[in-house]
């Protein structure tokens, strides 16, 4: 195994690590600024004057963070000053990396084997569909494992 096989292994076992902690993980509806400041029982004022802004900016966070329009720098900023920590992550649908690579690389297999087999009906030489799902997983497995330039391209 080489150096960069290693270190792909450390990262998705970081991500799966973090996926499985967070897998019942849920941003409410209210947003987490809002929900933190009234879990401490903190006023909008209280945490402006905390974080050296105004009222209204810490409302207009709050409602930012709900419309997906906050900064990082601002989560961490008043997280800081509610004496809370903004945590985030990125983690793959399904919960695991592996599970994302082979989703694309079925998708990858699908296409090409579908497109052969395309031409082979037009020259009357078609493989029976059980055949084109066994070629469709064999690719499919071969991509995996190589992971080949343009692996990801969208086409």
């Amino acid at each position: 195994m080489n150096v960069k096989n290693t270190a792909r292994k450390q990262y998705v076992q970081i991500v799966d690590r973090t996926a499985r902690q967070l897998a019942s993980l849920k941003q409410p509806s209210e947003g987490w600024l809002s929900v933190l400041r009234k879990a401490f029982g903190m006023s909008g004022a209280q945490v402006a004057s905390r974080a050296g802004v105004s009222r209204n900016a810490v409302y207009q966070a709050e409602r930012n963070e709900r419309d997906g329009a906050i900064t990082i720098n601002q989560m961490q900023k008043l997280a800081e000053a509610m004496g809370g920590r903004f945590v985030y992550a990125i983690v793959p649908d399904g919960g695991h990396v592996e599970d994302v690579i082979r989703k694309q690389a079925r998708r990858k297999a699908e296409a090409r084997i579908m497109r052969a087999s395309a031409h082979m009906a037009l020259e009357k030489q078609s493989l029976a569909s059980e055949q084109v799902t066994h070629r469709i997983e064999d690719l499919a497995d071969e991509l995996v494992r190589t992971m080949p330039p343009g692996f990801w391209d969208a086409k």
